[in-house]
């Protein structure tokens, strides 16, 4: 294993089959060496824990991260005193409360968490999803006068709400309001009783990088912690907050925030949580899915997000969130069922979108595009995201896909690291170019008047002009080069005790040198996948797949039948089969050796 930082790339490969530098992760070879020596783990743990930044004194807690030691303190947030009491007050008092949502993972298993906390200490909860077509994103004043007709005296938004004081003004006189959202705030809160978001520009807890789960988590802690004060639970019993983990875990995956201190410490204790299957809607997904292993964040944010998100974008809003709140496991299955179904109907939606969009990004890349907006007529505004998702990886560029229907276009952007397109969206409506515009660092939702585009572009362009200088094809970072008969179980075990990977603790790539395909064949839906047996030169065999394939340079390489040697750059993984482990590499990249 090499990690040391040098200029020059990895085995010599300036440009890969996919267009892509390969090059070292820095490390310091001597931080590592230390770790290792500490913790009595392998050399290489302690490599890429210092990879990661980790330190010395740090490397246990990373390793075994808790709630203990990371989690904050929740009136840390603004606002967050004002919240919990206000929400202690509606238990003691019984009082209905309604929860608005949103329609995307982190709406549902935040909607899914507060909804259920609130019934478990007695109240009555009327949970709200607003449908995408009909009224969009965040609280509306009609679905939030519509709540207080029927009785809530108490409205609780969730991840939602920051930026929709007109609405909000709704409530007023009829019901409290208090928001519990973690988008990008701009200028002063809405004027209800509490707004608890740590992007709020006053805020200064410095948990800017958490989802609205987790937000809500802590809204609940701080309210338990306001009602055991107060003797409420000497003769009832607390509600089990540890027990909510899972969908915190699956929110903080599914909106992609950096997998590292607190939020490291909720995706690891959630994984725990959701091992054991107490969720009904979430064992019914897991099951319906095929996911039989323990899970990971892997499973999270692509088998579990990509279904619960498929219902409020092509089909009923609150599917998802009903799913997770479902205590029937016979209901559950059908509802996972219906959202496998609706997930495979989003898939062909998106298929349709994405080569037409692919197209158009492509000419605009040559053009050296800073920011890639994409815009046509028709396109479902369920899918976007999604679409914008996968051209943001292709082109290495923030990226803004949108459909136009009755000459509005709606749609979603995603960015890339250091690239704060939230800002820009924001800072577009704020100019009049967008009639409605929000988000964060690495996603966001808008909507213009068709015909502006170019306005729009250019805006984004000049406001986001720094994106132009990064490469086409992002580099791609290993950590580590092993021949085939090195790419054993044991290391791949090692490797995992980094986990749960993503944003921040990426999975580190390893390039497995020199590896000749034997046998290569097309499975999956289409033949997308490419499932592969290579060899070494000095022996050993190793499995390999590489997933969304279909006819691309990956797929062409590993078919070739030329048995000309390999570098293979992907996740060593272990797997467990009939009980017995393998180790197997999901290819990411290929270059000739």
């Amino acid at each position: 294993m090499d990690g040391t930082a040098t200029d020059a790339p990895v085995l010599g490969v300036a440009r890969s089959v996919t267009g892509r530098r390969w090059v070292w992760r820095p490390s310091d070879a001597r931080t590592g060496l230390g770790i290792a020596q500490r913790l009595g783990v392998p050399e290489m743990v302690g490599r890429l824990l210092a990879a990661r930044g980790v330190g010395l004194d740090a490397a246990a807690e990373y390793l075994d991260p808790t709630l203990r030691a990371l989690m904050p303190n929740p009136s840390s947030l603004i606002d967050m005193d004002a919240a919990a009491d206000r929400i202690a007050a509606a238990v003691r008092s019984g009082e209905h409360v309604a929860v608005f949502g949103d329609y995307d993972v982190d709406g549902a298993c935040s909607g899914a968490l507060m909804s259920r906390l609130l019934r478990d200490l007695g109240c009555e909860v009327t949970p709200y999803v607003p449908d995408r077509l009909k009224e969009g994103y965040g609280p509306n004043a009609a679905a939030i006068a519509a709540l207080c007709d029927r009785g809530a005296s108490l409205i609780v938004c969730v991840d939602c709400g920051i930026a929709a004081a007109e609405a909000l003004a709704a409530a007023e006189g009829r019901a409290d309001v208090v928001v519990l959202d973690h988008h990008k705030a701009e200028g002063p809160a809405p004027r209800i009783l509490a707004a608890v978001n740590p992007n709020r520009l006053d805020c200064g807890s410095g948990l800017h990088h958490v989802c609205a789960a987790a937000v809500a988590f802590l809204a609940g802690a701080a309210t338990v912690r306001v009602l055991r004060r107060a003797g409420w639970f000497e003769r009832r019993t607390e509600p089990d907050l540890l027990g909510l983990l899972d969908l915190v875990a699956l929110a903080t995956v599914c909106d992609v925030m950096p997998l590292t201190g607190f939020n490291r410490a909720l995706v690891t204790q959630g994984l725990k949580v959701m091992a054991r299957r107490g969720r009904a809607g979430i064992a019914a997904l897991l099951d319906v899915t095929g996911a039989r292993d323990a899970p990971t964040a892997h499973t999270l944010g692509f088998l579990l997000g990509p279904r619960i998100n498929a219902s409020g974008r092509i089909g009923e809003p609150d599917l998802g969130l009903r799913l997770l709140l479902c205590e029937d496991a016979v209901e559950a299955r059908a509802m996972a069922e219906k959202l496998d179904s609706v997930n495979k109907r989003r898939q062909e939606v998106e298929g349709e979108v994405l080569a037409a969009a692919h197209a158009m990004a492509e000419r605009q890349a040559d053009e050296g595009r800073a920011v890639l907006l994409l815009v046509a007529e028709g396109w479902h505004p369920g899918v976007v995201g999604i679409v914008a998702g996968r051209m943001k990886e292709r082109f290495n560029r923030p990226v803004c896909v949108a459909g136009v229907t009755d000459g509005l276009a709606k749609g979603s952007g995603r960015s890339v690291a250091g690239v704060d397109l939230g800002s820009a969206v924001i800072a577009a409506r704020q100019a009049g170019l967008l009639e409605t515009g929000g988000g964060h660092a690495m996603a966001a939702g808008f909507s213009f008047r068709a015909g502006r585009e170019a306005e729009v572009h250019a805006f984004f362009e000049e406001r986001l002009r720094h994106a132009a200088l990064l490469p086409t094809a992002a580099d791609l970072m290993v950590e580590g080069a092993i021949n085939v008969v090195a790419a054993q179980p044991a290391l791949a075990h090692e490797v995992g005790r980094l986990a749960p990977f993503g944003p921040g603790n990426e999975e580190p790539i390893f390039v497995v040198q020199r590896a000749r395909v034997v046998k290569a064949d097309r499975v999956g839906k289409e033949g997308a996948t490419i499932r592969a047996i290579v060899e070494g030169e000095d022996g050993g065999r190793l499995k390999t797949i590489c997933f969304r394939a279909k006819d691309g340079p990956l797929a062409q390489a590993l078919l070739a039948q030329d048995r000309l040697p390999m570098h293979l750059c992907g996740y060593l993984r272990a797997e467990q089969w009939n009980g017995h482990t393998s180790a197997s590499l999901q290819v990411v990249d290929a270059a000739p050796a």
